[in-house]
Protein backbone atom coordinates (compact mmCIF):
# COMPACT_ATOMS: atom_id res chain seq x y z
CA UNK A 1 0.00 0.00 0.00
CA UNK A 2 0.88 3.34 -0.90
CA UNK A 3 1.38 6.14 1.87
CA UNK A 4 1.40 9.80 2.01
CA UNK A 5 3.97 9.62 4.50
CA UNK A 6 5.97 7.53 6.58
CA UNK A 7 6.59 9.92 9.33
CA UNK A 8 5.31 9.24 12.88
CA UNK A 9 1.74 10.24 13.81
CA UNK A 10 0.51 10.39 17.61
CA UNK A 11 -3.54 9.40 17.89
CA UNK A 12 -3.69 10.49 21.92
CA UNK A 13 -6.87 9.13 23.82
CA UNK A 14 -6.68 6.02 21.15
CA UNK A 15 -8.69 3.86 23.52
CA UNK A 16 -11.75 5.59 23.31
CA UNK A 17 -13.87 5.50 20.26
CA UNK A 18 -13.58 8.39 18.59
CA UNK A 19 -9.66 7.72 18.86
CA UNK A 20 -10.27 3.68 17.87
CA UNK A 21 -12.42 5.46 14.90
CA UNK A 22 -9.23 8.10 13.61
CA UNK A 23 -6.62 5.05 13.92
CA UNK A 24 -8.67 3.17 11.75
CA UNK A 25 -9.57 6.25 9.34
CA UNK A 26 -6.02 6.65 9.36
CA UNK A 27 -4.89 3.45 7.94
CA UNK A 28 -7.71 3.46 5.56
CA UNK A 29 -6.99 6.68 3.95
CA UNK A 30 -3.30 5.37 3.72
CA UNK A 31 -1.64 8.61 5.47
CA UNK A 32 1.00 7.11 7.10
CA UNK A 33 2.08 3.02 8.37
CA UNK A 34 3.91 4.57 11.69
CA UNK A 35 1.18 4.89 13.56
CA UNK A 36 1.14 5.30 17.57
CA UNK A 37 -1.73 4.69 19.92
CA UNK A 38 -1.40 6.54 23.40
CA UNK A 39 -3.61 6.51 26.10
CA UNK A 40 -3.28 6.00 29.85
CA UNK A 41 -6.26 3.85 30.59
CA UNK A 42 -4.06 0.32 29.18
CA UNK A 43 -7.12 -2.32 28.96
CA UNK A 44 -9.29 -0.11 26.58
CA UNK A 45 -6.00 1.12 24.82
CA UNK A 46 -4.83 -2.58 24.44
CA UNK A 47 -7.68 -3.48 22.70
CA UNK A 48 -8.17 -0.80 20.57
CA UNK A 49 -4.42 -2.25 19.58
CA UNK A 50 -5.70 -5.73 18.76
CA UNK A 51 -8.80 -4.73 16.95
CA UNK A 52 -6.26 -2.44 14.53
CA UNK A 53 -4.17 -5.18 14.32
CA UNK A 54 -6.64 -8.08 13.43
CA UNK A 55 -7.49 -5.73 10.37
CA UNK A 56 -4.95 -6.29 9.02
CA UNK A 57 -3.69 -3.14 7.14
CA UNK A 58 -0.94 -4.22 4.26
CA UNK A 59 2.16 -2.43 5.26
CA UNK A 60 0.78 -0.98 8.74
CA UNK A 61 3.28 -0.45 11.59
CA UNK A 62 1.12 0.38 14.60
CA UNK A 63 2.70 0.77 18.22
CA UNK A 64 0.65 1.64 21.44
CA UNK A 65 2.11 2.38 24.70
CA UNK A 66 0.85 4.36 28.45
CA UNK A 67 4.21 6.02 28.54
CA UNK A 68 4.29 9.78 27.12
CA UNK A 69 8.15 9.58 26.64
CA UNK A 70 7.80 6.52 24.28
CA UNK A 71 4.73 7.75 22.32
CA UNK A 72 5.50 11.65 21.79
CA UNK A 73 9.26 11.07 20.72
CA UNK A 74 9.77 11.28 17.42
CA UNK A 75 6.33 12.30 16.52
CA UNK A 76 5.79 14.56 13.55
CA UNK A 77 2.10 15.04 13.69
CA UNK A 78 -0.35 14.49 16.84
CA UNK A 79 -4.06 14.30 17.06
CA UNK A 80 -5.80 14.57 20.59
CA UNK A 81 -9.16 13.17 21.83
CA UNK A 82 -7.46 12.58 25.19
CA UNK A 83 -10.04 14.58 26.96
CA UNK A 84 -13.07 13.23 29.10
CA UNK A 85 -16.45 13.19 26.84
CA UNK A 86 -19.20 15.29 26.94
CA UNK A 87 -22.37 13.31 28.64
CA UNK A 88 -25.94 13.94 28.71
CA UNK A 89 -27.18 17.09 29.84
CA UNK A 90 -23.76 18.73 29.99
CA UNK A 91 -22.49 21.49 27.90
CA UNK A 92 -18.69 21.70 26.26
CA UNK A 93 -18.20 24.29 28.70
CA UNK A 94 -19.13 21.94 31.57
CA UNK A 95 -15.70 20.39 30.65
CA UNK A 96 -13.57 23.31 31.32
CA UNK A 97 -11.04 22.92 34.07
CA UNK A 98 -10.42 19.19 33.62
CA UNK A 99 -9.76 19.10 30.31
CA UNK A 100 -7.73 22.45 29.89
CA UNK A 101 -5.38 20.37 33.03
CA UNK A 102 -5.44 17.13 30.38
CA UNK A 103 -4.68 20.32 27.61
CA UNK A 104 -1.39 21.84 29.90
CA UNK A 105 -0.13 18.64 30.61
CA UNK A 106 -0.23 17.13 26.37
CA UNK A 107 1.24 20.56 25.54
CA UNK A 108 4.10 20.08 28.07
CA UNK A 109 4.53 16.91 26.67
CA UNK A 110 5.03 18.20 23.23
CA UNK A 111 7.65 20.95 24.52
CA UNK A 112 9.75 18.10 25.98
CA UNK A 113 9.64 14.99 23.76
CA UNK A 114 8.66 16.41 20.32
CA UNK A 115 8.97 19.89 19.64
CA UNK A 116 9.86 19.55 16.34
CA UNK A 117 6.14 18.07 15.65
CA UNK A 118 4.84 19.81 12.38
CA UNK A 119 1.40 20.05 13.35
CA UNK A 120 -0.97 19.19 15.97
CA UNK A 121 -4.99 18.91 16.24
CA UNK A 122 -7.08 19.17 19.20
CA UNK A 123 -10.39 17.97 19.20
CA UNK A 124 -11.66 17.53 22.98
CA UNK A 125 -13.86 19.94 24.31
CA UNK A 126 -14.27 22.52 25.17
CA UNK A 127 -11.80 22.98 21.99
CA UNK A 128 -11.27 26.43 21.83
CA UNK A 129 -10.13 26.58 24.92
CA UNK A 130 -8.18 23.05 25.56
CA UNK A 131 -6.07 23.63 22.13
CA UNK A 132 -5.22 27.34 23.62
CA UNK A 133 -4.20 25.61 26.30
CA UNK A 134 -2.28 23.14 24.44
CA UNK A 135 -0.55 26.08 22.71
CA UNK A 136 0.41 27.81 24.89
CA UNK A 137 2.34 25.18 26.77
CA UNK A 138 3.78 23.30 23.59
CA UNK A 139 5.71 26.38 22.29
CA UNK A 140 4.95 25.62 19.03
CA UNK A 141 3.86 28.43 16.39
CA UNK A 142 0.56 29.21 15.78
CA UNK A 143 0.02 27.66 12.05
CA UNK A 144 1.15 24.40 13.48
CA UNK A 145 -1.91 24.11 16.40
CA UNK A 146 -5.66 23.90 15.32
CA UNK A 147 -8.84 22.35 16.83
CA UNK A 148 -12.15 20.78 15.46
CA UNK A 149 -14.53 22.88 14.96
CA UNK A 150 -15.61 21.45 11.14
CA UNK A 151 -18.69 19.49 12.60
CA UNK A 152 -21.00 22.64 13.37
CA UNK A 153 -20.69 23.73 9.40
CA UNK A 154 -21.65 19.87 8.50
CA UNK A 155 -24.35 19.69 11.15
CA UNK A 156 -25.75 23.10 9.54
CA UNK A 157 -24.76 21.62 5.93
CA UNK A 158 -26.93 18.92 6.75
CA UNK A 159 -30.22 20.55 7.91
CA UNK A 160 -29.84 22.76 4.73
CA UNK A 161 -29.55 19.49 2.67
CA UNK A 162 -33.14 17.42 4.45
CA UNK A 163 -34.96 20.89 4.59
CA UNK A 164 -34.28 21.10 0.62
CA UNK A 165 -34.29 17.74 -0.24
CA UNK A 166 -30.75 17.87 -2.16
CA UNK A 167 -27.85 16.08 -2.00
CA UNK A 168 -25.61 16.99 0.78
CA UNK A 169 -22.43 18.40 -1.28
CA UNK A 170 -25.21 20.53 -3.12
CA UNK A 171 -24.88 23.00 0.14
CA UNK A 172 -22.13 25.44 -0.51
CA UNK A 173 -20.97 28.12 2.00
CA UNK A 174 -22.77 26.69 4.86
CA UNK A 175 -20.02 27.45 7.64
CA UNK A 176 -20.25 28.69 11.30
CA UNK A 177 -17.75 30.88 12.96
CA UNK A 178 -16.12 31.95 16.53
CA UNK A 179 -16.51 29.08 18.83
CA UNK A 180 -17.32 25.63 19.24
CA UNK A 181 -20.26 25.45 21.50
CA UNK A 182 -23.17 26.98 22.48
CA UNK A 183 -22.09 30.29 21.36
CA UNK A 184 -21.28 29.63 17.91
CA UNK A 185 -21.99 32.07 15.08
CA UNK A 186 -23.65 30.72 12.38
CA UNK A 187 -23.79 32.34 8.60
CA UNK A 188 -26.63 31.86 6.12
CA UNK A 189 -25.54 35.17 3.49
CA UNK A 190 -22.90 33.08 1.86
CA UNK A 191 -25.27 29.64 1.68
CA UNK A 192 -26.01 28.27 -1.61
CA UNK A 193 -28.88 25.58 -2.38
CA UNK A 194 -27.66 23.66 -5.66
CA UNK A 195 -25.96 26.87 -6.72
CA UNK A 196 -28.82 29.46 -5.71
CA UNK A 197 -29.00 31.35 -2.94
CA UNK A 198 -30.20 30.56 0.32
CA UNK A 199 -32.04 33.99 0.31
CA UNK A 200 -33.83 33.18 -3.06
CA UNK A 201 -35.08 29.67 -1.72
CA UNK A 202 -37.76 30.80 0.52
CA UNK A 203 -36.80 29.50 3.54
CA UNK A 204 -39.05 31.12 6.56
CA UNK A 205 -37.13 33.21 9.64
CA UNK A 206 -38.53 30.84 11.39
CA UNK A 207 -37.46 27.66 9.71
CA UNK A 208 -34.23 29.34 9.72
CA UNK A 209 -34.17 29.68 13.41
CA UNK A 210 -35.09 26.46 14.01
CA UNK A 211 -31.89 25.06 11.64
CA UNK A 212 -29.94 27.07 13.38
CA UNK A 213 -30.59 26.10 16.65
CA UNK A 214 -30.62 22.16 15.38
CA UNK A 215 -26.73 22.99 14.36
CA UNK A 216 -25.75 24.45 17.84
CA UNK A 217 -27.33 21.63 19.47
CA UNK A 218 -26.02 19.06 17.24
CA UNK A 219 -23.78 17.60 19.27
CA UNK A 220 -26.70 17.28 22.18
CA UNK A 221 -28.73 15.37 19.37
CA UNK A 222 -26.19 12.72 18.56
CA UNK A 223 -25.85 11.98 22.52
CA UNK A 224 -29.39 11.95 22.94
CA UNK A 225 -29.59 9.16 19.85
CA UNK A 226 -27.13 7.16 20.25
CA UNK A 227 -26.38 7.35 24.42
CA UNK A 228 -22.61 8.88 23.92
CA UNK A 229 -21.22 11.46 22.32
CA UNK A 230 -20.37 12.00 18.60
CA UNK A 231 -17.01 9.77 17.62
CA UNK A 232 -17.73 8.95 13.91
CA UNK A 233 -17.51 12.66 12.93
CA UNK A 234 -14.75 14.16 14.51
CA UNK A 235 -12.86 11.70 13.66
CA UNK A 236 -12.76 11.66 10.27
CA UNK A 237 -12.82 15.44 10.10
CA UNK A 238 -9.88 15.11 12.45
CA UNK A 239 -7.62 12.82 10.29
CA UNK A 240 -8.46 14.95 7.31
CA UNK A 241 -6.96 17.92 9.03
CA UNK A 242 -3.80 16.24 9.62
CA UNK A 243 -4.15 14.53 6.24
CA UNK A 244 -4.05 18.26 4.80
CA UNK A 245 -1.30 19.15 7.32
CA UNK A 246 0.97 15.88 5.95
CA UNK A 247 0.40 17.36 2.22
CA UNK A 248 -2.75 15.62 1.19
CA UNK A 249 -5.89 17.46 0.24
CA UNK A 250 -6.38 21.01 1.50
CA UNK A 251 -8.43 21.36 4.03
CA UNK A 252 -10.77 24.14 3.49
CA UNK A 253 -13.76 23.80 6.50
CA UNK A 254 -13.43 25.92 9.38
CA UNK A 255 -10.91 25.01 11.22
CA UNK A 256 -10.26 26.62 15.24
CA UNK A 257 -6.81 29.09 14.74
CA UNK A 258 -5.32 31.20 17.02
CA UNK A 259 -6.50 34.78 16.41
CA UNK A 260 -4.51 37.81 16.71
CA UNK A 261 -6.03 40.64 14.52
CA UNK A 262 -6.13 44.40 14.87
CA UNK A 263 -8.70 44.26 11.62
CA UNK A 264 -11.46 42.42 13.52
CA UNK A 265 -10.42 43.65 17.00
CA UNK A 266 -9.88 40.08 18.49
CA UNK A 267 -7.11 39.02 20.05
CA UNK A 268 -5.71 35.96 21.67
CA UNK A 269 -7.93 33.27 21.40
CA UNK A 270 -8.67 30.49 19.42
CA UNK A 271 -11.68 30.21 17.68
CA UNK A 272 -12.89 28.74 13.96
CA UNK A 273 -12.38 30.97 10.94
CA UNK A 274 -12.52 30.65 7.16
CA UNK A 275 -9.37 29.02 7.09
CA UNK A 276 -7.27 26.50 5.16
CA UNK A 277 -4.72 23.67 6.45
CA UNK A 278 -2.15 22.73 4.05
CA UNK A 279 1.68 21.33 4.35
CA UNK A 280 2.38 24.63 5.59
CA UNK A 281 -0.13 24.65 8.49
CA UNK A 282 -3.54 26.47 8.74
CA UNK A 283 -3.99 30.05 7.51
CA UNK A 284 -7.14 31.62 7.85
CA UNK A 285 -9.05 35.13 6.15
CA UNK A 286 -11.50 37.78 7.03
CA UNK A 287 -15.06 36.03 7.51
CA UNK A 288 -17.67 38.06 5.36
CA UNK A 289 -21.19 38.10 6.70
CA UNK A 290 -24.19 40.60 6.75
CA UNK A 291 -23.58 42.93 10.63
CA UNK A 292 -26.46 40.53 12.28
CA UNK A 293 -23.74 37.71 11.37
CA UNK A 294 -20.85 39.37 12.36
CA UNK A 295 -22.16 40.35 15.38
CA UNK A 296 -23.15 36.97 16.75
CA UNK A 297 -19.32 36.70 15.78
CA UNK A 298 -18.24 39.40 17.94
CA UNK A 299 -20.64 37.82 20.68
CA UNK A 300 -18.61 34.03 20.29
CA UNK A 301 -15.72 35.95 20.47
CA UNK A 302 -16.18 37.61 24.34
CA UNK A 303 -17.84 34.23 25.14
CA UNK A 304 -14.36 32.61 24.51
CA UNK A 305 -12.71 35.53 26.03
CA UNK A 306 -14.87 34.95 28.95
CA UNK A 307 -13.57 30.98 29.12
CA UNK A 308 -9.92 31.92 28.46
CA UNK A 309 -9.64 34.17 31.24
CA UNK A 310 -11.34 31.71 33.88
CA UNK A 311 -8.87 29.12 32.71
CA UNK A 312 -6.33 32.29 33.61
CA UNK A 313 -7.82 32.67 36.98
CA UNK A 314 -7.56 28.83 37.40
CA UNK A 315 -3.33 28.86 36.74
CA UNK A 316 -4.09 26.34 33.60
CA UNK A 317 -2.12 29.50 31.70
CA UNK A 318 -0.23 32.43 32.87
CA UNK A 319 -1.53 36.37 32.33
CA UNK A 320 -1.84 36.88 28.60
CA UNK A 321 0.63 39.24 28.82
CA UNK A 322 2.82 36.46 30.07
CA UNK A 323 2.21 34.10 27.60
CA UNK A 324 5.61 35.01 25.79
CA UNK A 325 7.34 33.77 28.79
CA UNK A 326 6.48 30.11 28.03
CA UNK A 327 5.60 30.28 23.90
CA UNK A 328 7.87 32.66 22.29
CA UNK A 329 5.39 32.54 19.58
CA UNK A 330 2.76 34.53 20.88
Amino acid sequence: MAFLTNEKLVIVGAGGMIGSNMAQTVLTLGLTPNLCLYDIFEPGLHGVADEIAQCGFPGANVTWTTNPEEAFTGAKYIISSGGAPRKEGMTREDLLKGNCQIAAEFGDYIKKYCPDVRHVVVIFNPADVTALTALIHSGLKPNQLTSLAALDSTRLQQALALEFGVQQDKITGAQTYGGHGEQMAVFASQVKVDGKPLADCGLSAEKWEEIKHNTIQGGSRIIKLRGRSSFQSPAYNAVKMIEAAMGGEKFTLPAGCYVNDDTLGFHNVMMAMPTTIDATGVHYVLPQGTEEEMASLKASYDHLCKMRDEIVSLDIVPAVADWGKDNPNL
